[in-house]
């Protein structure tokens, strides 16, 4: 019987303890409740590691919208050269505090690896990225004045004459480059190559015929194609795009498993704090898949896929080796 004070005490005290318990995890879920989430203190960059091209454009349709929910302006810079890895460079080595961004597609991302002898920077240890934008195929675009009407012209003249045809490419290791090795090696051709700094000197020297032909995402060369100053022979995707049906696929035009798809996606740099990737993630995803800029962007033929940053790392992985294939098959160098 005496112990029976001493029972109902040590009760009472653990109930009591047990509701203090319940109230400091609602205090704590209620703290980090109110904790606001990241967010940028002064201006934010966007570099671009190419001048004109879909890269910009894609750069420059976002730009606005995160400004707008990030209460920051959002600067696109254009730091072209060597390929991409200037700018990819410069954002690895900035501070991993969120305030500069990349614009990284196949050249800096996956391709340059194989592609030059000496990188300044590691795709995958010195970036991290935040989503894969879009992707997109191709089109082999000739100038109309080459005489050329289809892929098969192309490969019969170039086979009579090895010094007949030039192509552009939109810097040294870009999707635009690497496919036309794909299509030489394919077709055992040769092509000369012409790189430069960005799609838009290399569209306007197709449109004058300084070179001959070049491969382009749809969004540099469509208004050409349509008013007549540039010519479609195929595309290096799987399948037709909707809005050309009557354009072939370069696997319809005999070249079996042909497959070359340029993309686009944001990046930071390395050792960037997960919270302020998952904002720029979120906020990404959120404008590409709006309704005002996917409708543009399909306007363009690209594909919005909006990952997120563990697929676009895992996609990235896969590219570097998928391209080194190429490189290694085709004996491309860094000029």
């Amino acid at each position: 019987m005496n112990g029976l004070p001493f029972v109902k005490l040590l009760q009472t005290t653990l109930r009591h303890c047990a509701s203090a318990m319940v109230m400091l995890g609602a205090i704590s879920l209620a703290a980090q409740a109110q904790t606001p989430e990241w967010a940028p203190t002064k201006p934010v960059r966007i570099i671009v590691p190419i001048v004109g091209s879909t890269n910009d454009v894609l750069a420059r349709l976002l730009a606005p919208k995160l400004s707008e929910v990030l209460g920051q302006p959002v600067l696109v810079e254009n730091k072209p050269g060597a390929g991409g890895n200037l700018g990819a460079d410069m954002v690895a080595k900035a501070a991993p505090d969120g305030h500069t961004l990349l614009i990284g597609y196949n050249g800096p991302m996956a391709i340059n690896v194989s592609l030059f002898d000496k990188m300044p920077y590691d795709p995958v240890k010195d970036l991290a990225p935040i989503t894969l934008a879009v992707k997109s195929p191709q089109y082999l675009v000739a100038h109309p004045g080459s005489g050329l009407q289809s892929v098969q012209d192309l490969v019969n003249q170039a086979r009579a004459n090895p010094t007949k045809f030039s192509y552009g490419s939109v810097a040294v290791g870009s999707a635009s480059h690497l496919t036309m090795e794909m299509l030489k090696m394919a077709a055992g051709v040769q092509i000369t190559h012409v790189p430069y700094k960005g799609a838009g000197p290399a569209v306007t020297d197709l449109i004058a015929g300084n070179i001959q032909v070049a491969f382009f995402v749809p969004g540099n060369v469509q208004q050409f194609a349509k008013d007549g100053r540039l010519r479609l022979l195929g595309v290096s995707g799987t399948k037709r795009f909707k809005s050309t049906p009557q354009v072939p696929t370069l696997i319809e035009a005999g070249f079996k498993d042909f497959e070359a798809t340029s993309w686009i996606g944001l990046l930071t740099t390395g050792g960037t704090p997960k919270p302020i990737i998952e904002r720029y993630h979120r906020e990404l995803v959120r404008i590409l898949q709006s309704p005002e800029i996917r409708q543009k962007l399909e306007e363009m033929e690209f594909e919005v896929i909006a990952s997120n940053p563990d697929q676009f790392a895992a996609w990235i992985a896969t590219e570097i080796p998928r391209w080194g294939k190429v490189i290694k098959a085709t004996g491309a160098k860094a000029d």
